[in-house]
């Protein structure tokens, strides 16, 4: 049963376009044939004209003659059939593009329905439904704490922010300004000092 399911479908129009090909071979096997007696005409005439039998030459030859008559034909429908043939098999292409598109389009279609403005709001709204709902259980459970519970959770939360603010900044690489000391100013002279400068320049 599974091997049955497995083998591909043959729809009429490969069934059409393998006929027109076992015709397309058929002409070509003709023209083999044609190629053939013609050589064989053209040898049958030289040889005639050889021997001065000039009635049969002219006989063969209009029998080569006739023959590529056929030949020409054959042609034109060679032709026609591998044309057919090509023409079908790119109508097959187009339609298997169209049925390509088409399903792209339904599937764009649906992907339409889901992104709806009303399907958008609903959600929206199930989010802000959400949000007030946790408001909500907030409110609830901070109303349920004694006092005591409360302060411990505000302390808790200082604690937090303690540590947060505790660690030591993140280095964002960028380079740091120089710093310029004071220069030192030099100490004035002791007042013994200069009493002492004065007498010696008096002396």
């Amino acid at each position: 049963m599974g091997g049955n399911q497995s083998l591909p479908k043959i729809t009429p129009q490969d069934r059409a376009i393998l006929d027109l090909k076992l015709q397309r071979d058929k002409l070509r096997q003709y023209q083999k044939k044609i190629q053939v007696v013609l050589d064989r005409e053209h040898a049958i005439a030289k040889a005639h004209v050889n021997v001065g039998q000039k009635d049969r030459a002219v006989i063969a030859l209009r029998r080569r003659k006739y023959q590529q008559s056929l030949l020409l034909k054959t042609d034109g429908q060679l032709e026609n059939l591998e044309q057919l043939v090509s023409t079908i098999e790119f109508s097959l292409v187009e339609v298997s593009v169209l049925h390509g598109l088409k399903q792209g389009n339904e599937v764009l279609k649906e992907i339409h329905k889901e992104m709806n403005i009303e399907t958008v709001e609903k959600l929206l709204e199930e989010t802000t439904e959400a949000r007030e709902y946790q408001r909500e259980i907030g409110d609830m459970l901070s109303n349920t704490l004694t006092l005591d519970e409360e302060d411990a959770v505000q302390a808790e939360l200082r604690e937090l922010q303690a540590e947060q603010e505790a660690q030591p900044p993140q280095d964002l690489g960028l380079p740091t300004p120089p710093t310029t000391e004071p220069v030192a100013e030099e100490p004035s002279p002791e007042p013994q000092n200069a009493e002492r400068a004065k007498v010696l320049v008096s002396a």
